[in-house]
């Protein structure tokens, strides 16, 4: 039996939750090439389910770039397009349970999915969801405040005219410099805190915080394995998205798989 003064010294602030951290792997290419074929795997074992969550998310591309088509805002269509993928780890909540479910051999259909991801409203993704949205708007505010600076003495009148001078003026050289350059740090500044955050709420009963700090070890403790992944999902993402966002059907449901088997080999579930 504990007696009163072991319990009198016993410090009140820590808890178990507190002692038991996640700890970051270390990972190997072939980490990363053994994830990308499990999560092809999981994309051919529910092919319709996989893609339709790809379909989702790029019938909603098309929609944000037609809504500033009509609005007028035609200098937002590239910021929106470059910054749209790094929302995506959030879309792919029902892709990780699938992998979930798919791993440990068990049934389910919409509902199963559908009510998890549901519940994820109620727990710390939530705030997750707020982190990666902030993060994109402050690249779309930074964005437009490069645009007004640089460009402030050119004029267009439509998004042919905007690409022309992007892309065959010193002004229009010196934004896409300035751009690319804060896009590129904002970039890794979500994909660090995110890459393993998202499915380690979905999987495990920890604090966003906690998910963030974890995902950050990930990334600095394997930088060059890391930063391939991170190159593979922005050259393919960006490369699904030239038609009309239809190849994103079949290439967001293969990374959000692997980002869950790559998950999986990157942290260690807490003890306890």
């Amino acid at each position: 039996m504990t007696s009163k003064i072991e319990e009198a010294e016993r410090p009140d602030n820590l808890t178990p939750q507190q002692r038991a951290q996640p700890k970051a792997n270390k990972l190997t290419s072939d980490d990363i090439t053994a994830s990308l074929k499990a999560g092809f795997s999981d994309f051919m074992a529910r092919p319709f389910m996989s893609g339709f969550f790809g379909l989702f998310y790029a019938l909603i591309g098309l929609f944000i770039v037609w809504c500033l088509v009509w609005l007028g805002n035609i200098w937002m269509i590239i910021p929106a397009a470059v910054g749209f993928p790094l929302v995506a780890p959030f879309a792919a909540a029902g892709l990780y349970e699938m992998s979930r479910r798919l791993q440990k051999g068990k049934n389910f259909g919409w509902s199963e999915i559908l009510a998890v991801m549901a519940k994820q409203r109620k727990r710390e993704m939530g705030w997750m969801a707020f982190t990666t949205l902030f993060i994109f708007w402050v690249w779309i505010y930074q964005f437009r405040t490069v645009l007004v600076v640089v460009l402030q003495d050119s004029s267009f009148s439509d998004f042919d005219g905007f690409l022309n001078i992007v892309f065959f003026t010193p002004e229009g050289w010196t934004f896409l410099a300035i751009g690319t350059l804060l896009g590129a740090v904002l970039s890794a500044v979500l994909f660090s805190v995110t890459v393993v955050a998202m499915p380690m709420l979905l999987d495990q009963d920890i604090d966003f915080v906690t998910a963030m700090l974890t995902s950050i070890r990930v990334v600095t403790e394997n930088p060059l394995v890391m930063l391939s992944w991170a190159a593979i999902i922005s050259v393919t993402t960006l490369l699904s998205m030239v038609p009309a966002f239809l190849g994103l059907i079949v290439t967001l449901p293969i990374l959000g798989h692997t980002t869950w088997h790559l998950y999986e080999r990157a942290v260690q579930p807490v003890e306890g």
